[in-house]
């Protein structure tokens, strides 16, 4: 195949970007990487196309050479084509540069003895070292962006065979001193820091010595000018790592390197030498270069970090985000080894100061806010890992961090956590009735969002802000009592307002320790269990009472559960009554729950609340309280105790649970049903497999249906004719809709299942609903009533209905015989239809010709005129 055009190309990169996959295993997929390779030297593209190309090559290397071989050769041919651009100024160098680089890499190829590595080290060396090269790599305009690529391309290999520069940081170091454009300072101080970095580390944990590298000029080691033996160590003791610092464990093979001094003074002036340049850098790249030296010295024998603190002066100051969160790594690095005391007041001072400014962006403000919450102290008084307010954080300095109900969410929470520190740090003072405010105006705050969240109605997020808040002044404040008191209290009152949070409260009892849980487990229990029966949240307090519900309080608990089984008639509540009947028995309540699970077998009428009813009472009168607390537990890995009933029985917690299955039940809508006073949908339902107490339900988006009620079946069989199932329909406009089916039921092996059936579309047809018929003398005169009522506030259409052989007398019997008023076939029908929830739809077809017959309606809802027309179309080829 000859070289491919600039618009074939187009076509073939937008079908492989669409999907790679799928474009690999095709026919073309074989042989895309060698066509790239080979087009790259066609006169038919210009040098955009081949930058495309080689554009490619890099983001989905692994596709195109998807083994070594494959890349080795990919590489070669892309250092053959560099070698063959004119010696004048090419978009094609750098990027052919990165794609050699990326083949060798993605191939996992880079190594002595591959000839495309011996190829190209040399050469990204030269070019980073602005040596003379040859005429070959283009004029010397290139020279600048050629090195900073250069420079790249050996950090990227440098990550990825880790030591593999170890013996040219003397080279890179000599490199760096030379005068020099100022934009090829920060490729090589990257370079350089990466380089020292990975080589103290790997000589630190390979128990070797440095000496001599830091000064020698050329490579000391390897085969030609490669460390290959370092970099050998670098992959049995070093994985490339993410900007982040390691655990103390990681770093601790550090210690292990003792340099001798000279190897000492010559790191601290590579150090130096670095850092004296580091301004010249970008703030990213700055932040990349103090994470790389400070890991490098850290922990080091003999290698104080006072080397940063030069630019401690220049940073402390700094407005960048990256320079800032840099300072603060060195600070969680060394802490007071670098920092002082007057250095950590200023920097919190700094932080403090900066996160109040009116101006500042959301995720700026988040930034400082988490600084001052995450900020790493030089002597933080608390265990590791314990949260606290900065000790030199001055309280006077945080009245503008003060939350309110004005911030964001996301703000004030930020603000709030910090609040919750500072008032569990003066939580002593404040026992002795000083420095009250600050808990005085938390508690108000508080307050503000539990009326909030208990608006009837009020959106979801102010709920869902209220807990966040509830959550962070229970984990802040758990060891003061006194703090949580008020906070107990405060939500127990939101209950009793919104008894619809409950499942809120669940969450946060779940999340909270004991100091709080307990007491708002108290509150809220007398709070239910004093409450009637009849109360209309009563599915939110039997879930509440399900999750406090314990030992203590158990007559009133029964009696509240007593009272609320009359109000149970929903497949729903009944299972949250069950629910709470099951924590009971978990929780080892006996004499009176007996009675309960008695009477709820007999008098529930669902017959799957019924049957658990049933089982509980078996359980609770066969097994022993460690027993049933397995048996009813939430882990199915629970030990099988000496019991063959209990072993028997391991999957109780499932059996209890409602699963998702595939559904083995079939939907379909059978023959219209013209009569009643409203719609009703004809289901005709089949099944797989055997299913007990079938439960359906419907769903109808949008408001133009009301709320449909759920079907129950007890039984259905396979191969067993079953009745049609009657689903009443209440539109509140006459149009098609589409219903959403879900279906609850129980399996033969009594397992209760859920399962979404697809759906099923309402047409318009299936709406229509006949007139009452008058007696026979008065049908004309009822009709034309009826027509001359469409007028003057409804309107009148006129449409050509087409007919097939059949003509119109088949037509009619089969589509609207049930709504003919008039009739004189065949030729002449006079149709009334009576569309919910009050309009008419009346229609004259007169005249009927072989191939159409003219139409002429009425209706008192011109909406429905298009849904009409389109009905009355299809009704040709329905016949």
């Amino acid at each position: 195949m000859g070289p491919l055009s600039r618009e074939t190309w187009a076509q073939r990169l937008g079908a492989f970007r669409a999907s790679p996959s799928a474009f690999m295993a095709g026919p073309e997929g074989e042989d895309l990487g060698r066509d790239l390779l080979s087009d790259l030297r066609s006169e038919k593209l210009n040098e955009q196309a081949k930058v495309s190309l080689l554009t490619l090559s890099l983001e989905y290397p692994a596709q195109l050479w998807p083994d070594a071989p494959a890349a080795e050769a990919a590489a070669t041919f892309l250092l053959d084509t560099l070698d063959s651009l004119p010696p004048r100024p090419s978009a094609l160098r750098r990027p052919l540069l990165l794609a050699a680089t990326t083949a060798l890499v993605s191939g996992d190829v880079l190594s002595p003895t591959s000839g495309a590595s011996l190829r190209l080290l040399p050469l990204l060396l030269g070019l980073a070292s602005s040596g003379d090269l040859g005429s070959g790599l283009g004029p010397s305009s290139e020279q600048r962006s050629l090195q900073a690529t250069a420079c790249e391309c050996l950090r990227e290999l440098e990550s990825c065979k880790p030591g593999l520069l170890g013996g040219c940081l003397g080279l890179l170091r000599s490199l760096l001193g030379q005068e020099g454009p100022v934009g090829q300072v920060q490729p090589l101080s990257l370079l350089l820091a990466l380089a020292l970095r990975n080589t103290l580390v790997i000589q630190a944990r390979a128990r070797a010595s440095g000496q001599g590298l830091l000064t020698a000029r050329v490579p000391s080691t390897g085969s030609g000018l490669w460390d290959w033996t370092l970099a050998e160590e670098g992959d049995a003791h070093l994985q490339p790592q993410a900007p982040s610092w390691p655990a103390a464990e990681e770093d601790g093979g550090l210690s292990a390197l003792e340099p001798s001094p000279e190897e000492a003074r010559e790191l601290r002036a590579a150090v130096a030498q670095l850092l004296d340049t580091s301004y010249l850098l970008t703030p990213v790249a700055q932040a990349q270069l103090f994470w790389l030296l400070g890991w490098a010295l850290r922990g080091l024998r003999g290698q104080p970090p006072v080397l940063f603190k030069p630019q401690l002066v220049r940073l402390l100051g700094t407005a960048q985000l990256t320079l800032l969160h840099a300072v603060l790594a060195l600070k969680a690095a060394f802490g007071e080894a670098l920092f002082t005391a007057q250095d950590e007041a200023l920097l919190l001072r700094r932080l403090t100061l900066a996160a109040q400014h009116p101006a500042l962006p959301l995720p700026v403000h988040l930034f400082y806010l988490h600084c001052l919450l995450s900020f790493p102290e030089n002597c933080p008084l608390g265990p590791a890992g314990e949260e606290a307010a900065p000790l030199r954080l001055e309280p006077q300095l945080c009245h503008g961090l003060l939350p309110s109900l004005l911030h964001e969410p996301m703000a004030l929470l930020a603000r709030l956590h910090l609040l919750c520190l500072l008032c569990a740090e003066d939580g002593d003072e404040e026992e002795k009735g000083q420095g009250q405010r600050p808990r005085r105006y938390l508690e108000e705050l508080l307050a503000g969002l539990w009326q909030r969240a208990a608006l009837s109605g009020g959106p979801r997020a102010l709920a869902t802000l209220c807990f966040q808040a509830s959550y962070l002044a229970a984990r802040c404040l758990s060891g003061q009592p006194a703090a949580l008191a008020p906070l107990t209290h405060g939500l127990a009152q939101l209950y009793r307002a919104r008894p619809a949070l409950a499942p809120h409260f669940v969450d946060l009892l779940d999340q909270v320790g004991s100091e709080l849980g307990e007491p708002l487990r108290v509150l809220l229990r007398q709070d239910l269990v004093s409450r009637s029966g009849r109360d209309e949240a009563l599915r939110w307090h039997l879930q509440m009472l399900a999750k406090v519900a314990d030992r203590d309080a158990q007559p009133a608990t029964l009696r509240f559960l007593q009272a609320a089984a009359a109000h149970c008639t929903g497949w729903g509540l009944q299972q949250a009554l069950l629910q709470v009947c099951r924590a009971l028995l978990r929780a080892g309540v006996g004499g009176g729950l007996a009675d309960l699970l008695q009477a709820l077998a007999r008098q529930l009428g669902d017959p799957d609340g019924r049957d658990h009813a049933r089982l509980y009472y078996i359980l609770l009168g066969h097994l022993s309280e460690p027993k049933l607390g397995v048996a009813l537990g939430p882990s199915l890995a629970a030990p099988a105790l000496a019991s063959s009933l209990v072993a028997e029985n391991q999957g109780f917690a499932t059996a209890l649970m409602v699963q998702e299955a595939p559904a083995p039940i079939q939907l379909s809508v059978g023959p219209r049903r013209a009569e009643g006073p409203a719609p009703v949908l004809q289901l005709q339902v089949e099944v797989l497999e055997p299913v007990y107490s079938l439960e359906l339900r419907f769903h109808v988006k949008g408001q133009l249906y009301a709320p449909l009620d759920a079907v129950h079946v007890p039984c259905l069989c396979p191969g067993r004719p079953a009745r049609p199932l009657l689903l009443p329909l209440q539109p509140r406009r006459p149009a098609p809709t589409q219903l959403d089916i879900r279906a609850l039921y129980t399996t033969a092996a009594g397992l209760t299942c859920y399962a979404r059936l697809p759906p099923l579309p309402v047409k318009f047809a299936d709406l229509f609903l006949p007139f009452p018929q008058p007696p026979e003398g008065a049908r004309l005169g009822f009709f034309e009533e009826l027509w001359d009522s469409c007028l003057p506030e409804g309107t009148e259409s006129r449409l050509w209905c087409p007919l097939e052989p059949q003509g119109l007398e088949a037509l009619v019997s089969r589509h609207l015989d049930p709504f003919v008023v008039v009739a004189q076939p065949p030729t002449s029908y006079h149709i009334a239809i009576r569309l919910p929830p009050d309009s008419k739809l009346l229609l004259r077809l007169e005249a009927a010709q072989a191939d159409g017959v003219p139409v002429v309606l009425r209706t008192d809802d011109w909406a429905v005129l298009p849904l009409v027309g389109d009905y009355l179309r299809g009704l040709s080829t329905a016949v």
